[in-house]
């Protein structure tokens, strides 16, 4: 079934001739990447965004993994700070942010005569809140993963098949997505998010959230990682205060992916159209 998946997502990406991929160094671009750059060779190119939304450590292991696979990688800035509509951090706050990623993709796409641009949405990712995939299907961009079916646990045991570096790697996103909606998004809270989980990656845990509640730091921590982080808690605690919280607290939960949409109504995860 893997292998067929797999087959059909080489043949899909053949078909298209020539495709810029929106790389972001996780494994799901990661694995569009190479299966493109295999099919398509130099009429494929890796885009990777660079942005303060974006810690340095996430864009430096894409440029590596990059280097390592031997991809074509081009990177261009992005400026969600600078929109004032994606500051107030309202439930849509990714479509504004995807909007102008994927309007930078295309018109990168354009001057170099590729045709379509690829994202790595999957075969879960339809079920969660993500209003950038409003802005995806607004730009054109084509999403493989999703065309051929093949789900994150799929994707990281493809990635493994293929020794992809990236089939363990712990999930990501960008650092906005640690606060609860309508809270505004500054460079200070950026900051003190980045430090602090720069602090706990050292300690080293892997996959965990802080999410700032104000002066709360709230730590999401994989299941597997909790006691492990209980343990720790006195250095938790130190990092977390050291980068600017004054509270630390360890969610019974544990990490899960998109957390913050549990305080939408249905209403604002499904908007209807305008």
């Amino acid at each position: 079934m893997l292998a067929r998946k797999y087959d059909s997502l080489r043949n899909r990406l053949a078909n298209l001739g020539s495709a810029l991929v929106a790389y972001s160094g996780g494994v799901d671009s990661t694995l569009v990447a190479f299966a493109a750059h295999a099919v398509l060779g130099d009429n494929c190119l890796a885009v990777l965004a660079t942005s303060d939304v974006h810690t340095a450590n996430e864009v430096e292991d894409a440029r590596k993994t990059a280097a390592l696979l031997g991809f074509r990688l081009y990177e261009v800035d992005t400026y969600e700070l600078s929109d004032p509509r994606f500051l107030v951090n309202p439930p849509d706050r990714c479509y504004y942010c995807k909007s102008e990623m994927f309007g930078l993709f295309r018109a990168v796409a354009q001057t170099r005569g590729i045709k379509w641009v690829l994202d790595g949405t999957n075969a879960d990712d339809v079920s969660d809140h993500r209003p950038g995939r409003k802005a995806a299907i607004e730009y054109g961009v084509v999403s493989p993963l999703l065309e051929v079916g093949l789900h994150k646990d799929e994707i990281r045991e493809l990635s493994q098949m293929l020794d992809l570096p990236t089939w363990e790697k712990p999930s990501m996103a960008c650092l906005a997505s640690r606060f609860p909606y309508g809270v505004p998004i500054t460079d200070e809270g950026l900051d003190r998010v980045r430090n602090a989980e720069a602090g706990l990656r050292a300690l080293g845990l892997r996959q965990f959230r802080v999410r700032s509640h104000g002066d709360v730091a709230r730590l999401e921590v994989d299941p597997e990682e909790m006691e492990r982080a209980w343990t720790l808690r006195d250095q938790v605690s130190e990092a977390i205060k050291a980068a600017g919280f004054a509270f630390a607290a360890q969610d019974l939960e544990g990490y899960r992916s998109g957390s913050m949409n549990d305080l939408l109504t249905a209403a604002e995860q499904n908007p209807q159209p305008s």
